[in-house]
């Protein structure tokens, strides 16, 4: 019985019962937003919102750990008993605990009365929208009272905070040296699993847990708010780049200048001898494989630089060389970023990253669209595959918001008794050689047509091939070098296999990559050689082989020209252009390069800064430069006033202008 009152009384259990009383607190606001206003969550099922409320719990963990920080500090700091036990430290630790916490209900009781009209939870964008407003007081007091039941269910939680709230007693030490000892201990290995909670989760490479990562656990962008807490989203959003809409151009210019609003009214039939098969109103509709291949940048792959090293480079990737040799490729090909969470917003939805990852910014809870959006409503199975854990990077809880169907991550390939035990690479995911395997297999089980897409692993820090491999593949200049030449003996492996399946002649292949990374060669330690990225369509006897030289082509440009061939007549949202069935119509390809835009033509490149051009490289006209500012001045507005606005979708378009 002693030492249970140790134990109970102890600062570590006492701290713990106060996170706990918070986490509880979270949720009944959660609950409370829930059924004030049931229309905003119209259709959702008891096991949805459970899903909803216990994956809001990641969220609530993360902020009132934060808020908390200073608490924890001051509970377990391994200090003597006659300071641990005044009065006046008393004081300290509860002036640590009540204030923080007590402006976070308050927070999050301000957000829903304002939630049925921004459908989002606030962030740091609202504190520069109301910073020149003098009457912002005023507004609160009226919305308190216009709100009253929501003011009262606030001081409601307050009061249970408060009453909650549980004062330790430190445990009488009679040895000084093994209470400080044990004392320590304690507070190192809570310091431990507070960072792994405020992060979100163990692993080495799962990224701190964002805004974005709450699409993981609801069927619509709206959903969010009740999963997602406001300390939480202002927090987050503080990390971010904030936008500011540059106006340049009044609306009805702006659209004439550039539109991600594309609504085909004609396809015109390829003649003979064109790149592009007939349009297949009259047979099957087309599968669709898409492949983002991990730092695969364009250096490392022969086909593409035949005159490299004097004529003498071969690069470290023949499989996917033979593979470019029968498809539809181009001189100038581009990445949207640098980052691996770049490419899945930029190939899937036609979202470029302008500055900052779409995924990890304040506005990742927009709708969106993507290929799989488009192509489910014309009956396509639609699948991510990622062999990572999962949850990492956020693709999960992107390929939720871009509405495919199904997710297949390291739990699905260990749980499937099929695959192989060990493919495990031990620090990061899924060999790729197993799992493309597996991926191959499962479309096999999949009723066609599907659309699928995969993003491989295997070439990515820290560099290593599986053991039976070491030796075997070339090593260049960089560590990456033979991770590239594994991955493409993966990828060929995997297209054997394929070319064995039933639904092989009918698939559409889209290759291409994430990002660059540890390029050397003096071609392309440029500002475009940083983005230069293969991006090829493979359509064996329908897509005839061509590599296009004056096409400036982007990562973007992959939603709409695969929707060119498989759903010519539906709209779309996308900042890019079909490059397949017609030319483009703004042969650019555009990038962040921190803290400049850049925009790349056939023939140069130029970065601006939002005001002004800070430099330009290659053969560029005066007339030249100044269209492809304009195009970029529009391409940007578009962008950011559109995020802002939540106007990504056809229909979040429509809706919008129909309000205005």
């Amino acid at each position: 019985m002693h030492i249970f009152y140790r134990i109970w009384k102890h600062p570590l259990t006492v701290a713990f019962c106060n996170i706990v009383l918070m986490m509880f607190i979270y949720t009944c606001l959660r609950v409370f937003l829930y059924f004030i206003f049931p229309q905003m969550y119209a259709g959702v099922s008891t096991h949805h919102l459970m899903e909803m409320l216990l994956g809001g719990m990641r969220f609530d963990l993360t902020a009132i750990l934060y808020l908390s920080s200073v608490y924890l500090l001051l509970a377990l700091l391994p200090l003597p008993e006659y300071v641990r036990n005044s009065k006046a430290y008393d004081i300290v630790e509860r002036v640590f605990y009540f204030v923080p916490n007590g402006v976070g209900i308050i927070a999050n009781c301000m957000d829903i009365a304002y939630l049925p009209f921004s459908d989002r939870r606030t962030t740091m964008a609202v504190f520069k929208e109301f910073a020149h407003d003098n009457n912002i007081l005023s507004v609160i007091f009226q919305g308190m009272g216009d709100y009253w039941f929501v003011t009262l269910f606030g001081i409601f939680m307050l009061v249970i905070m408060v009453v909650g709230y549980r004062r330790h007693t430190m445990p009488i030490a009679l040895n000084r040296p093994v209470y400080y000892g044990v004392e320590t201990a304690f507070l190192l290995v809570a310091t431990y699993f507070i960072v792994i909670g405020i992060r979100g989760g163990f692993g080495r490479y799962t990224r701190p847990i964002t805004i974005s990562n709450a699409m993981q656990y609801v069927d619509h962008p709206s959903e969010t708010t009740l999963v997602l807490n406001t300390p939480f989203t202002i927090m987050k959003s503080l990390e971010n780049q904030q936008y500011t809409d540059p106006k340049y151009f009044p609306e009805k210019q702006l659209e004439t200048i550039f539109t991600p609003i594309h609504r085909p009214t004609h396809l015109s039939l390829p003649g003979e001898g064109t790149s592009i098969p007939s349009p297949n109103n009259h047979h099957q509709p087309y599968n669709v494989v898409v492949l983002i291949l991990e730092s695969f940048a364009t250096e490392h792959i022969g086909f593409y630089n035949t005159d490299l090293e004097g004529g003498t480079y071969k690069g470290f990737t023949p499989c996917l060389d033979s593979i470019l040799a029968d498809a539809v490729t181009f001189k100038y090909s581009y990445a949207s970023g640098r980052k691996s969470i770049d490419a899945m917003p930029s190939v899937l939805s036609s979202i470029p990253m302008l500055i900052e990852p779409y995924i990890v910014s304040p506005y990742s809870t927009n709708a969106v669209s993507s290929i799989a959006d488009i192509l489910n409503k014309k009956g396509y199975t639609t699948a991510f595959f990622h062999g990572a854990p999962n949850g990492s990077m956020g693709f999960q809880a992107y390929a939720r918001s871009a509405h495919f169907q199904r997710y297949y991550g390291m739990d699905e390939f260990n749980a499937d008794p099929n695959t192989p035990s060990g493919a495990f690479d031990g620090t990061w995911a899924i060999w790729d050689e197993e799992f493309l395997q597996y991926y191959c297999n499962k479309m096999n089980e999949f009723q066609e047509p599907f659309c699928t897409a995969v993003f491989t692993a295997s070439s990515h820090h820290p560099f290593k091939v599986p053991k039976q491999y070491e030796g075997r593949f070339p090593k260049g200049e960089s560590p990456l070098c033979e991770c590239i030449a594994y991955s493409d003996y993966a990828l060929g492996r995997f297209f054997d296999e394929a070319a064995r399946q039933p639904w092989f002649s009918n698939t559409l292949f889209v290759i291409t990559a994430d990002h660059t990374s540890q390029l050397y060669h003096e071609e392309y330690l440029t500002n475009e050689g940083l983005f230069r990225v293969p991006i090829a369509f493979y359509m064996p006897g329908k897509l005839h082989p061509r590599v296009d030289t004056t096409q400036v082509v982007s990562q973007t440009d992959v939603m709409p020209s695969v929707l060119a061939l498989t759903a010519p007549e539906e709209p779309y949202f996308a900042f890019g252009e079909d490059v397949l069935t017609q030319p483009k119509k703004h042969n650019y390809a555009v990038s962040f390069l921190y803290p400049d835009f850049q925009i790349i033509a056939n023939n140069g490149s130029l970065l601006f800064n939002g005001k002004k051009i800070v430099s330009t490289n290659g053969d560029l006209s005066e007339e030249e430069q100044a269209h492809m500012v304009r195009f970029l001045k529009a391409y940007s507005q578009q962008y950011i006033s559109r995020l802002m606005n939540n106007r990504m979708t056809i229909e979040t378009d429509t809706v919008c202008k129909t309000n205005e």
